[in-house]
């Protein structure tokens, strides 16, 4: 029934030299939210790998929101000394502290080396418990889990759909390293 009205309302539009709207696709709107959440809260800044442009280093677009490269692992961190307890690298994907080393994880939708696999459930589980997969190995620093966890069902189910709408790359970022040396206390 439902398809006859739908298909009748658009030959009357068509009749009467209207244009028919096609309803919005479904999750088009979630999505969209989502772009706006993962945009207007930067976590293309660490989990899109940096690169150098003519202009100095810039966000490598074709790895967008991938995280730490493939293959990239870094040397131990150096010590923190007085109020300077940590760092990045200059890619902007990992990041040194009292924690040890972290790198920014593949956010795309790759299922082997991303979130691909994941379910919403799990993304929800990983911002509000600051666990992988929501129940795994903690999300280290500098990852601002806590303010994503703060977010309602709706908004954390948008960001996962807009993640998971986006292309997927294969990239296998490497494991977290602990720390290798004891930090300075800062003074």
């Amino acid at each position: 029934m439902k398809r006859v009205f739908a298909r009748s309302l658009g030959l009357l539009a068509a009749g009467l030299g209207m244009h028919a709207v096609a309803p919005a696709a479904d999750g088009a709107a979630e999505v969209a939210q989502g772009a706006y959440l993962v945009k207007s809260g930067g976590c293309s800044d660490c989990h899109t790998p940096w690169k150098m442009g003519p202009k100095g280093p810039e966000p490598d677009g074709s790895r967008g929101l991938s995280g730490h490269p493939q293959g990239m692992m870094l040397p131990p961190a150096p010590a923190g000394q007085g109020p300077w307890i940590w760092g990045g690298a200059a890619t902007n994907t990992a990041f040194w502290g009292p924690w040890g080393i972290s790198y920014a994880s593949n956010l795309t939708p790759d299922v082997e080396t991303g979130i691909g696999a994941w379910t919403v459930e799990q993304f929800i589980g990983a911002m509000r418990k600051g666990q992988h997969l929501g129940n795994g190995r903690p999300i280290l620093p500098p990852m601002p889990w806590q303010p994503f966890g703060m977010k309602n069902d709706a908004d954390l189910k948008a960001i996962f759909a807009y993640l998971k709408s986006q292309s997927a790359v294969k990239n296998a970022v490497p494991a977290n390293q602990a720390p290798t040396q004891p930090t300075a206390t800062p003074r």
